[in-house]
């Protein structure tokens, strides 16, 4: 699994510990979901002002929001069927505005790696198909998603 970290905003210094997190993140996904060793994913780090752009460009909603994910696989009846060069396993990218996981971290009174981590997972899981339009997609998104999580030690903290 090759996971590439771009970082495009300036509100958070991105350590080399933060990048092998986000990077095993992308891993664990992988190895629950029994992806091939060459399947890829990009993880960007963006600042609230590109989020919401990104947002209105894509979804018309004129916020910011946490992460946005890309998928390559997932074609709707308005895009054109494109052949992928470079192989079956680019599977797209997730966009995380670090600034709006900030915000959630303090909320939810954890790590703002923690927060990072589960919008990572759950960005990937949308790249792979899970959604959380009715309630038991949601169940089981946040099921996965506890369970990715899990395997790196960063359970929810019980209340």
């Amino acid at each position: 699994m090759e996971c590439f970290i771009n970082n495009q905003q300036d509100s958070l210094v991105v350590s080399p510990r933060l990048i092998e997190l986000l990077q095993k993140v992308a891993q664990a996904v992988a190895e629950l979901e029994n992806l091939p060793e060459e399947a890829e994913v990009g993880i960007t780090l963006v600042d609230d002002v590109a989020m919401q752009e990104l947002n209105y460009r894509y979804r018309g909603l004129d916020c910011a929001t946490d992460v946005l994910s890309f998928a390559l696989r997932e074609r709707t009846a308005a895009e054109p069927q494109v052949v992928a060069p470079y192989g079956d396993w680019l599977l797209g990218d997730i966009v995380i505005s670090v600034e709006t996981a900030q915000r959630q971290a303090a909320s939810f009174a954890h790590s703002l790696e923690r927060e990072l981590c589960y919008l990572a997972v759950h960005g990937f899981l949308h790249l792979l198909g899970y959604d959380h339009n009715n309630e038991e997609d949601t169940r089981e998104m946040r099921r996965r998603e506890e369970e990715v999580l899990a395997v790196l030690g960063l359970e929810r903290d019980p209340e």
